[in-house]
């Protein structure tokens, strides 16, 4: 079966959405591009919203990630909650050269927690499980750092389900890490990540003598294989399919109307 109709086919369990979010110019695309293509752009080009999604076949399981990657200037809020809402994992960014990009994160990590805190009406924050990766880019300008480890310290203190990776997304510097760590936080395969699995094309067929760069390759490693590719031409789900999921991820009262936090969302 191709690898694409098995990520169609993908039980609900394994489909999950990665939501990329931070200020205006820190690197957001940038690390995007790396992971699912492992290229980097000097040109800086701002972003609306871009939709992604990769697929995986690990040990002969499939996986679907989906990845939004959000404007920096966000200029719809009820669009911002709804991608708190549907996303599954977070991973944040800041420019180690600007304090105010780490403001904004600090006010994004705090918004993403109590909107589920909401949404699951979980009292307790140690019992939410948000993976999220707080990412400081731009460490090839160490030189004109303003942002002290110090501070990251204190922002990670206590906190469960997150941690931060200081990164370089025009040198390829730790970019693979940020991935590992959020795919290990998040229960996943850590074959997901960049460096772990075979890059094939979307219709990458599993069949058994299959010859591949001029040997042939059994079927038990075939089968212990991970692999995954990048979907092309992927749309993004419409925003009602959005908010059906907002809805259904959100509870209920008694009646079986949407709950609060829902009903915020569609207004």
């Amino acid at each position: 079966m191709a690898l694409l109709e098995q990520a169609n086919n993908a039980p609900p369990e394994n489909c999950y959405r990665l939501v990329i979010l931070g200020s205006a110019k820190v690197g957001k695309t940038s690390l995007v591009q790396r992971f699912l293509f492992n290229r980097y752009d000097d040109n800086y080009t701002p972003t609306i919203e871009d939709f992604h999604r990769k697929v995986y076949r690990i040990r002969g399981v499939p996986y679907r990630l989906d990845i939004l990657d959000t404007s920096g200037i966000h200029p719809f809020p009820a669009m911002r909650r709804l991608s708190f809402i549907t996303g599954d994992l977070f991973v944040l960014v800041f420019a180690i050269d600007n304090k105010e990009s780490f403001q904004e994160v600090i006010q994004l990590r705090e918004q993403i927690v109590e909107c589920k805190k909401q949404c699951h009406k979980v009292g307790v924050p140690h019992l939410l499980h948000v993976p999220m990766v707080i990412v400081a880019n731009k460490c090839d300008r160490e030189s004109h750092r303003v942002i002290d480890p110090g501070d990251v310290e204190a922002l990670l203190a206590g906190q469960a389900n997150c941690t931060c990776v200081e990164t370089s997304a025009k040198k390829n510097s730790n970019v693979d890490e940020v991935f590992k760590q959020l795919f290990s936080m998040a229960h996943l395969p850590v074959e997901m990540s960049p460096s772990m699995h075979r890059k094939v094309t979307p219709m990458y067929e599993g069949r058994s003598g299959a010859q591949q760069g001029g040997r042939l390759v059994s079927i038990r490693r075939k089968m212990s294989d991970a692999c995954g590719a990048v979907a092309p031409n992927v749309r993004r789900p419409s925003i009602r399919t959005d908010l059906l999921m907002a809805q259904a991820r959100t509870t209920q009262d008694e009646e079986g109307t949407p709950s609060r936090e829902t009903r915020c969302v569609l207004q």
